[in-house]
């Protein structure tokens, strides 16, 4: 087309994402051009060093250390460098002269959205996100705009691959968290360093970006209630499918009567629940609506190729708005919400006991919940026949976190239970 509009696009990084999304921009400008309307020209990748190797082979003239030189030509400003800085100066910088901005920085997005929303709407900019979450799963978009006029209630997902991947190998193969972390860094699904990923803490920054955008409010990561997987133990996963039941690490967003509430732990669910047969590094997101009822988005929760999808999806999104001369509201209402303290959520408990095999014991365990008011649903005992102790496995109702909670440190002080082996949650219908 001749004598087309054109967009001036920066990219900051190019690493695995940000070399994808430069290849993508350059062999797919023809098709990129026909999808929204504009041409979209790449003039410039921002990188620390311009002489590193990189999976993509990348023209050298575009690549440049002066981020903000870059970002002060730019329409679009694509950022994939990851990080609070100095990544969050660089898109202030691009929303502040009106730029629009994608970027794929999770932490950034949980931690200032907020603040970054409203600049952008301030300077007639858009902010996009999708790839923060779940990689190329589209399901940020249809939260903010497929799903904007129903009444979302609950949110709950697989939102990182390395725990899905540890843990779905300690459920097919039985083997011991260390061992399946170990052949996870192996094969690359783990970082050297771990913490992120197995403590909960990535899944936390996603799980606060899904709240912010299903309740129309703002809620940070450090907002949410986190527990990672570190403790979970092969006989954990060993009783929870003789129980029929897989753990996963969920990252839950929920509205109940007296508020909203956000968090992420292991938790238990039956295995026929569509969460349960999200298998190795692969992501899920389940979303119940009043109208719509229940959706489940599924795909790769990250990788080069797929993450970049999701980037490329908000650059094409930009660019029809930028092109039609009219771009639309970020979706950023901040909205007044209780957000819960974690001891006022509902849920139920499957706690582990070791106990003293002898007559009368199953009885003073069921006193001690009764007195809490926590009530039980199902109670599995195992061994105890010629030895002194025997496990207890027991699954309760619905019950506030606070009551559940001072029933298991009352359990703990009984003088016939030896030890509270594992304490898990349990989700899902």
């Amino acid at each position: 087309m001749s004598g087309e509009k054109s967009l001036k696009v920066a990219l900051l990084g190019a690493g695995t994402v940000g070399a994808q999304t430069a290849r993508i921009l350059l062999e797919d400008a023809r098709a990129l051009a026909d999808r929204s309307g504009v041409k979209l020209e790449l003039i410039g990748i921002a990188v620390r060093n311009v002489d590193a190797q990189r999976d993509v082979q990348l023209p050298a003239e575009l690549f440049t250390t002066d981020a903000n030189a870059l970002i002060d030509q730019a329409d679009v400003v694509i950022e994939l460098l990851g990080g609070l800085q100095p990544a969050g100066d660089y898109i202030t910088r691009a929303l502040s002269r009106g730029a629009s901005v994608i970027t794929g920085n999770k932490a950034l997005i949980a931690a200032e959205g907020a603040r970054l929303n409203a600049l952008a709407a301030a300077n007639g900019a858009q902010l996009r996100y999708e790839a923060a979450v779940a990689g190329a799963i589209p399901i940020l978009r249809p939260i903010a705009d497929s799903l904007a006029g129903d009444h979302i209630t609950k949110v709950m997902g697989i939102v990182n691959g390395t725990t899905n991947f540890i843990l779905d190998a300690m459920d097919s193969t039985g083997a011991a968290f260390a061992d399946v972390l170990a052949e996870a860094q192996a094969l690359g699904y783990a970082e050297a360093d771990p913490t992120a990923d197995v403590g909960g803490h990535d899944a936390a920054a996603k799980a606060a970006i899904l709240a912010s955008l299903a309740f129309h409010t703002t809620v940070s990561s450090d907002q949410v209630y986190t527990e990672g997987i570190t403790e979970v133990s092969a006989a954990d996963v060993a009783a929870a499918a003789a129980a029929g039941y897989v753990i996963k690490l969920l990252a839950i967003a929920q509205k109940e009567d007296a508020g909203v509430s956000v968090r992420v732990y292991p938790s238990l669910i039956k295995r026929s629940h569509p969460l349960a047969s999200v298998r190795g590094a692969f992501n899920a997101v389940f979303v119940e609506a009043e109208n719509a009822g229940d959706l489940m988005f599924y795909g790769a929760g990250a990788g080069g190729n797929p993450t970049a999808s999701a980037v490329m999806g908000d650059v094409v999104a930009v660019a029809r708005q930028l092109a039609a001369g009219a771009p639309l509201p970020n979706g950023s209402a901040d909205l007044p919400v209780n957000l819960l303290d974690f001891e006022q959520i509902t849920t139920r408990y499957w706690i582990g006991l070791s106990i003293t095999d002898q007559p009368g014991v199953l009885a003073r365990v069921a006193d001690v919940f009764g007195t809490h008011s926590v009530s039980i649903e199902s109670m599995i005992q195992q061994g105890g026949e010629g030895s002194e102790a025997a496990s207890l496995r027991i699954l309760t109702h619905l019950g506030t976190e606070a009551a559940l909670r001072t029933t298991v440190e009352a359990l703990q002080a009984l003088d016939v239970v030896n030890t509270v082996t594992s304490v898990m949650r349990v989700e899902g219908n």
